[in-house]
């Protein structure tokens, strides 16, 4: 029904409980999915063989040795056994609202994300227990948080819909914000199902990140995605869906958050040049100054407040 694939960190430590943890967790999904595993990290083999895994160990790298997602994403697409893929973040525990929000909307061009929720986990769960799911989702209930308009850990879309994606290093940021405006730019609806489906991050440090400070991604592979990506106008995140998965079923994406966002990223999408988007922002700027000063300031202090806060936008 779902193919899976991943790209995990070498299996070691504090990662390896909780990648492990992630991938046993899909296993356990039903109808049962098609899992690969991306990269010759320590451990990745072993752990493959051990489950009944396929794994794919020879992927472009960069010269710090992180698999590039163009590469990844490329023979994933080819390779699936089935035409709905999805990418995960290989420290992300699914449940089985996964299977039920995919199955949902698999009749259509798509691209379906959503936010996740974090959680502190550093023992080994009991998959033997009928009642894991149960339990660990009360436990995020009560003790996790739902992670922000950025975070996002999964991509399910069609087989041979992700095409001239830029030499992206996993892990890095940029990457899954290219994903999400590039599908805008072609025009296919973007899904935000983090209502119907809880995704579950489970914490770490950054200390396999080369060149970094083991506290964060940055680096300068992460300089190198962001560049990649071509600036912060192209940072798109789950505000930025164009549709909503809701218990009742798919909605027209009209928050007010999403309007906002509809109208920020217009020249974007539509405009492009660099001049024609400053431009915009700059009209957007003045009107929302206007609009602003208009209601809540007295007459004679309305030049003065428009005035600062125009110097405070070009200077």
């Amino acid at each position: 029904m779902l193919t899976i694939f991943t790209i995990p960190k070498a299996f070691r430590g504090h990662i390896a409980v909780i990648q492990r943890n992630a991938i046993q967790s899909w296993l356990k999904l039903s109808p049962a999915c098609e899992i690969i595993l991306f990269g010759h990290e320590e451990g990745v083999a072993e752990f493959a063989k051990e489950f009944g895994i396929r794994n794919i160990a020879d992927v472009t790298c960069t010269n710090y040795g992180t698999p590039r997602l163009n590469s990844v994403f490329e023979i994933a697409q080819c390779i699936a056994r089935y035409s709905l893929i999805c990418y995960v973040n290989a420290d992300i525990i699914l449940l089985n609202d996964f299977i039920l929000a995919a199955q949902r909307v698999k009749n259509c061009q798509f691209l379906l994300v959503g936010r996740r929720w974090r959680i502190a986990l550093d023992e080994s769960l009991n998959f033997e227990n009928p009642a894991w799911e149960t339990k660990l989702r009360a436990y995020v209930i009560e003790r996790g948080i739902l992670g922000r308009n950025n975070a996002i850990d999964y991509f399910i879309f069609p087989r041979g819909l992700v095409k001239e994606m830029p030499p992206f290093s996993v892990g890095r940021p940029g990457w899954d914000n290219w994903l999400i405006y590039n599908m805008r730019n072609i025009g296919i609806p973007v899904i935000d199902a983090t209502r119907v489906l809880m995704a579950i991050h489970q914490d770490h440090d950054y200390a396999h990140i080369p060149g970094g400070d083991g506290k964060s991604y940055e680096g300068p592979e992460a300089n190198e995605n962001r560049a990649l990506l071509g600036g912060a106008s192209y940072v798109f995140t789950v505000d930025d869906a164009t549709k909503v998965l809701t218990r009742y079923g798919l909605l027209p994406a009209l928050t007010l958050v999403h309007l906002q966002r509809k109208l920020e990223t217009l020249p974007v999408l539509f405009l492009n040049p660099n001049l024609l988007i400053r431009l915009y922002k700059f009209l957007l700027f003045i009107s929302v100054t206007l609009a602003s000063c208009a209601f809540r300031l007295h007459p004679r202090r309305r030049a003065r407040a428009i005035l600062r806060r125009l110097r405070t936008f070009l200077f």
